[in-house]
């Protein structure tokens, strides 16, 4: 009953697709990679360790529903289990097969020994890069299109538009969020131009080699990019820093914990009986 589920599975996990969109090359490649599936399932299934997992019918609904959850309704959802060679009930029998099986998983990777602080540390000197955080910037921006199609938004009539904006804010900075609000043609004017906080390389190249050289509450030159004018408000500098070991500790822990699970689970597989 689980064999179109492995297969519907594999087809999403390798093309993001449907069985009824797959070509003749694709749907050899999700078969090959069902059966591979369906064969290591088999042996984990048949394994000592998956003696005594039982599976919750809330465990199997809990799954149920967050496929469900992807349609908008029913008819749609019961229609697309159809195109795929399933019905409520055997993917139901699907899930219930792909719980028990995760269950089994979990079991043998809980065998993993704790990750010691030793290690952690000898992993935080060997990779300080990993630990490096970017000066980041809050900054807001005003915008105005340039489009030669519209005279009010020409190149010379964007800039010029711009650059009297610019002119109020430097009299009233505090006028920049109800001007951006008003002037800006960007979605984010909604917000009072607000575009978050970036770090280098987020925005167009001629805005970040601006505004890395604002400080805290300046206003910027207008700045044309490919779209359009800008003008800059740096709201907030956060700067460049090295997370110290014991704010690193918890995501190393994290990350090791899930490398040495992986890994258990890996040399398990691989000394399960073939079918």
């Amino acid at each position: 009953m689980s064999e179109p589920y492995i297969l519907l599975r594999a087809a999403l996990g390798l093309f993001k697709k449907s069985l009824t969109e797959l070509g003749d090359a694709e749907l050899q490649q999700v078969q090959k990679q069902a059966r591979n599936e369906l064969a290591i399932e088999n042996r984990v299934l048949n394994a000592p360790e998956a003696t005594g997992v039982i599976i919750s019918e809330a465990e199997i609904q809990h799954a149920y529903q967050e496929i469900r959850a992807r349609y908008d309704d029913d008819s749609h959802f019961l229609a697309e289990l159809a195109k795929n060679s399933l019905n409520e009930t055997s993917l139901r029998s699907a899930l219930a097969r792909q719980c028990k099986v995760n269950a089994v998983l979990d079991r043998v990777g809980s065998r993993t020994p704790s990750i010691n602080d030793v290690d952690i540390g000898l992993y935080y000197h060997l990779h300080p890069e990993k630990f490096a955080v970017p000066e980041r910037r809050s900054v807001s921006h005003i915008f105005i299109s340039i489009n030669a199609d519209y005279a009010e938004n020409t190149r010379e009539a964007a800039l010029q538009r711009a650059n009297e904006l610019r002119e109020k804010l430097l009299k009233k900075p505090y006028k920049f969020a109800d001007l951006a609000l008003r002037h800006s043609e960007c979605p984010t004017a909604l917000q009072g131009g607000e575009l978050g906080i970036v770090t280098r390389g987020t925005l167009y190249p001629e805005l970040d080699a601006i505004l890395f050289t604002l400080k805290t509450g300046d206003i910027s030159a207008v700045v044309e990019s490919e779209i359009g004018c800008h003008i800059l408000l740096c709201k907030h500098i956060q700067k460049a820093e090295t997370l110290s070991l014991a704010k690193a500790t918890p995501k190393i822990r994290a990350l090791m914990e899930e490398r040495a699970r992986q890994n258990c689970i890996r040399e398990w597989l691989a000394g399960l009986p073939k079918e």
